[in-house]
């Protein structure tokens, strides 16, 4: 049995929400699943992402195979990264501390550049609601035609 770490698309129609699953690789998009890590919104900016690394850290140790986008997400969360120091631990390339120091230090500089994306997003968002000339226009007096 293969497994791959996959959306599972949820929500209405235009409006998608996921949920990030470890599932058979035989199983449809929306079928049954093995495990549930977390969820994935893309409609906010920057996208909402609930993610428990050690669970996802785990299956990738199993060796499940994630999609290019749940590989994204990985990515984007640090779970490949803490993959990568932790085998490099294994290797005895440095020590434990050494590799959970690097991956909090890279933690804390992903925060402030994702914290500088929601504000920037606010900011264009707030900017584009005063924005002079979008009032709607009056509607003529009269009502009928000449």
């Amino acid at each position: 049995m293969a497994a791959k770490i996959r959306l599972q698309r949820h929500g209405s129609k235009k409006r998608p929400f996921y949920f990030i699953v470890v599932a058979d690789g035989r199983s449809p998009r929306d079928g049954k699943f093995i495990q549930k890590l977390g969820t994935y919104n893309p409609l906010t900016v920057p996208a909402t992402i609930q993610l428990d690394r050690q669970k996802a850290l785990d299956w990738l140790n199993k060796g499940a195979t994630p999609t290019d986008t749940v590989r994204r997400i990985l990515s984007f969360k640090g779970v490949l990264y803490l993959k990568h120091l932790l085998r490099g631990v294994k290797l005895g390339l440095f020590d434990d501390a050494t590799a959970m120091e690097k991956f909090t230090k890279w933690s804390a500089e992903h925060d402030v550049h994702v914290k500088k994306r929601q504000e920037d997003a606010y900011r264009q968002k707030r900017a584009r609601r005063t924005m002079p000339g979008r009032r709607p226009e009056p509607k003529a007096e009269g009502g009928g035609e000449a």
